[in-house]
């Protein structure tokens, strides 16, 4: 596919009938496969009105509920939308989970100020997956565009990692946990890296910390080539 894929679907969308989008979607999922269609699912999120998604959402098809959840998020401004995603963030599926991550970073790009206050209430919620969703969504590099937005990212970072770090033994070993400190091995050089002075103070002081998986978090991040060019 040549040129923005996004744009690509969009023009591909617009010639298909509304009532057919839900098959479009099937037909051109990229499941079962590695990799689900993503910027199809973007597409979709710029032109989906309230009761496809909720079509989508209730579909019980996991790329149909990963689109729903991907225009979920770019309407998170919306009433009652909040509640919805703190939901879909903890689906059974990691699809779905990714497809909040992915259109929350839709809605930062017009709702910036919105996001960052899910984010870093999130950031502290004592559920790993509401936590790995907040770090997730907001390190992404073409978000942290200024040194408040990679403050607001490292902030987010500390307070997903004293999630992790104040879950109970058995707690600490469930699947959630383990999601959360993989998303942290790759969030905290993501956000280190956006703006390095304060960063690698933060990430430093991190490094002090004796606990076995925050030790894991800094050999993950210092392995990442966005770090190592730090050094």
């Amino acid at each position: 596919m040549s040129g923005d894929p996004v744009k690509r679907w969009t023009a591909e969308l617009e010639q298909v009938d509304r009532a057919e989008w839900p098959d479009f979607l099937d037909s051109h999922s990229g499941l079962p496969g590695p990799r689900a269609n993503t910027s199809l699912a973007i597409a979709l999120s710029a032109m989906a009105d309230q009761q496809l998604i909720d079509e989508l959402l209730h579909s019980g098809d996991e790329y149909r509920t990963f689109c729903g959840a991907v225009s979920s998020g770019a309407r998170v401004a919306m009433p009652g939308v909040i509640t919805l995603l703190r939901e879909l963030a903890t689906d059974d599926r990691w699809r779905v989970r990714e497809g909040v991550v992915i259109g929350l970073q839709l809605a930062a790009d017009t709702a910036r100020e919105t996001v960052e206050q899910v984010v870093l209430a999130w950031s502290v919620d004592p559920d790993p997956l509401i936590a790995r969703a907040a770090v997730a969504t907001i390190c992404e590099p073409r978000l942290l565009d200024s040194p408040a937005a990679a403050a607001a990212a490292i902030d987010a970072c500390h307070r997903a990692t004293a999630v992790l770090t104040g879950l109970s033994g058995a707690a600490r070993r469930s699947p959630a946990a383990r999601t959360l400190r993989q998303a942290l091995g790759y969030c905290w050089s993501v956000a280190v890296a956006a703006d390095p002075r304060p960063g690698m103070v933060a990430f430093d002081t991190l490094a002090s910390d004796a606990d076995a998986d925050v030790q894991w978090i800094v050999r993950t991040n210092r392995a990442k080539k966005r770090m190592t060019a730090l050094s």
